[in-house]
């Protein structure tokens, strides 16, 4: 018998902190009525695998604690050994953002980690990629359609000249006209969008397509500010002539990206982000703790780090505020989730539409204990830096990057803040891929790593059965980072091909 049937034969669940009056059942298939654990625990119920379970007798409206916070309160009387599934647990208040803590428990700064490079790109500006792509923007969704059409062409019959260069990559999008285009707001999109166009995946070739009449003019989200840079299908003659006149300026910058190599570059020019999807009960506990050891390696190494996820942040930001660096950068966190709010209001948005019903049948009761686990993906490192949705990274360190928790708002914004490549971890399972950078699959389970061997990249559920330590997990993550964005290897989203839409951040009226 091998180590890991032993394991998962013996009943096991997770306690994180000593005052918690819970713990997670970590069995697969979960655990039957009767069971008893080493400690003498009894269950009086089942309980699935990930979901909670009373370490002691909790009474009606006393508080229920895991990571040594309160997640909620006992909707009625709890008996030690039962199962504490989301109607059991009532949702307690968000954290007051008038009397947070600010910058009064920075931490140290860890010694530098040094002697870790990668290969990569480095272009004009100084900035440096780690793919060679020709990216071509769009200013406006009535050029999609006709821009698609010339990429699977550009694909077939250009590419395969220029084997230096990675992909073609069209930045579709639905805004650009039919908006309030100079609504407070739309400074949000029309900001992702011109940094979508300078990421340095990008290689510094720009090229727009447009339309002609849209309110988005091309020349505002053109790069290099040149008007040669451009072209206006209205000014084409028919749509062979469309078709001829961007493939022609593509093969013009498809010679000019094939002549780059790669080249030895220090970690520190390196953007890294860091998002879950499908999270589960293990997320907190498994996989984003290894993402946040991992993060702390990149902080150390001088590289830039982006955590986000606001709505996935709000319900734990007292415990983030006092890593801000200083009073302004606390300041800056306290305004992005003080925006949120207000931003939520005005939809009349209620903090229980989240979790998913995804992340609950993976043992999540509600919003505050998914946000605890989900703040662990930014390590220990002090916070240096906060973006608002859109922003570029201009500095280094461990970076605040206001997003929403959508998976692709989400990815596409980091995008725009400079992201080479995303870490990302899930307990459900999902897909998600993005073509102008590679996503790093980190699993929170071992069934979900058995049941997708061809997706996942690496396995954190073996901290849960005690295979793997936090650390060697980290570890595990920071070298594949290194060999994905030295493209030495590819993830297994790039290997099948995977990617998924650019999602823009509209919060401006449509008209």
């Amino acid at each position: 018998m091998d180590t890991k049937t032993q394991l998962t034969e013996v009943p096991l669940y997770i306690k994180v902190n000593g005052i918690d009056n819970v713990a997670i059942v970590v069995n697969t298939g979960g655990l039957d009525q009767g069971t008893v654990f080493p400690c003498g625990l009894e269950l009086k119920e089942r309980v699935p695998q990930g979901h909670k379970v009373a370490l002691m007798d909790i009474v009606e409206n006393e508080a229920i604690i895991r990571y040594g916070e309160v997640i909620g309160y006992a909707a009625k009387s709890i008996s030690k050994g039962c199962w504490i599934d989301e109607s059991l647990v009532i949702l307690p208040s968000s954290p007051d953002l008038k009397e947070l803590p600010v910058a009064n428990d920075i931490p140290k700064t860890l010694p530098p980690l040094e002697g870790y490079t990668f290969q990569g790109f480095r272009n004009e500006d100084g900035s440096v990629g780690t793919k060679n792509i020709l990216g071509i923007t769009t200013s406006v969704q009535c050029v999609v359609g006709v821009l698609d059409f010339v990429v699977n062409r550009i694909k077939k019959e250009l590419l395969p000249k220029y084997p230096n260069v990675d992909d073609v990559f069209a930045i579709n999008h639905n805004y650009g006209c039919g908006v309030a285009i100079n609504a407070p707001e739309a400074v949000i999109p029309i900001r992702t969008i011109q940094n979508l166009a300078k990421h340095p995946n990008f290689g510094g070739e720009a090229l727009v397509v447009g339309l002609g009449c849209e309110k988005l003019s091309p020349i505002r989200i053109n790069p290099s500010g040149d008007d040669s840079d451009i072209i206006s299908l209205q000014d084409q003659q028919g749509f062979a002539g469309m078709v001829q006149s961007i493939m022609e300026m593509a093969e013009e910058r498809l010679i000019k990206l094939n002549r780059r190599q790669r080249e030895t570059f220090p970690v520190s020019e390196l953007v890294i982000g860091t998002q879950c999807g499908g999270s589960d009960a293990f997320s907190g506990v498994t996989a984003n703790p290894a993402v946040g050891y991992a993060t702390d390696l990149l902080v150390r190494a001088g590289a830039t780090v982006l955590f986000s996820e606001v709505t996935e942040v709000r319900d734990a930001i007292h415990l983030l505020t006092p890593r801000a660096v200083n009073e302004e950068v606390g300041r800056a966190l306290i305004k992005e989730m003080d925006w949120y709010d207000n931003y939520l209001a005005l939809g009349d948005a209620d903090r229980s539409a989240n979790p998913s019903p995804g992340n609950k049948k993976g043992g999540l009761a509600n919003v505050v204990e998914k946000s605890l686990g989900s703040i662990a993906k930014s390590g220990g490192s002090p916070i240096s830096g906060v973006l608002a949705p859109g922003e570029k990274a201009t500095e280094k360190g461990l970076i605040f990057a206001a997003t929403p928790a959508s998976d692709f708002v989400c990815g596409t914004l980091q995008l725009a803040s400079g992201m080479h490549l995303q870490v990302f971890s899930t307990g459900r399972g999902t897909p998600y891929n993005l073509a102008m950078a590679p996503v790093i699959k980190v699993s929170t389970r071992n069934t979900l790593t058995e049941q997708w061997k061809d997706l996942i990249d690496i396995n954190a559920g073996t901290i849960a059965t005690g295979e793997a330590t936090i650390e060697e997990v980290g570890w595990e993550i920071f070298h594949l980072i290194l060999e994905v964005a030295s493209g030495k290897k590819k993830t297994w989203a790039e290997h099948w091909g995977l990617h998924n839409d650019l999602a823009l951040f509209n919060p401006a009226p449509i008209t």
